[in-house]
């Protein structure tokens, strides 16, 4: 019985879908706008369903970080360049 159901349906499925439709005619606007109409309501709705099933992202601030940074300074350093003696800035960290 469920497979002559099953059949039943498929038949009137692929019946349904051979069937001709009249086309709509050229001077036929009222038909047009109508399909149109509808595509762009169905759209809203469809858009409108998939907005909603998302949640919202949520913004989650990081936990505060402390480094302790260690001591530096800036000292001149007097170097040999191969020509004559020269300065230059170095940073030392204790």
């Amino acid at each position: 019985m469920k497979k002559t159901l099953a059949a039943l349906v498929a038949v009137t499925t692929i019946a349904g879908s051979l069937a001709v439709a009249p086309a709509a005619k050229a001077g036929d606007g009222g038909a047009i706008a109508a399909g149109v109409a509808g595509g762009l309501i169905g759209g809203a709705l469809l858009g409108g369903a998939i907005a909603q099933s998302r949640p919202a992202p949520v913004y989650v601030a990081p936990a505060p970080v402390y480094v302790e940074e260690a001591p530096c300074r800036w000292v001149r350093e007097r170097f040999w360049d191969g020509y004559g003696w020269r300065f230059r800035r170095v940073q030392v960290c204790d």
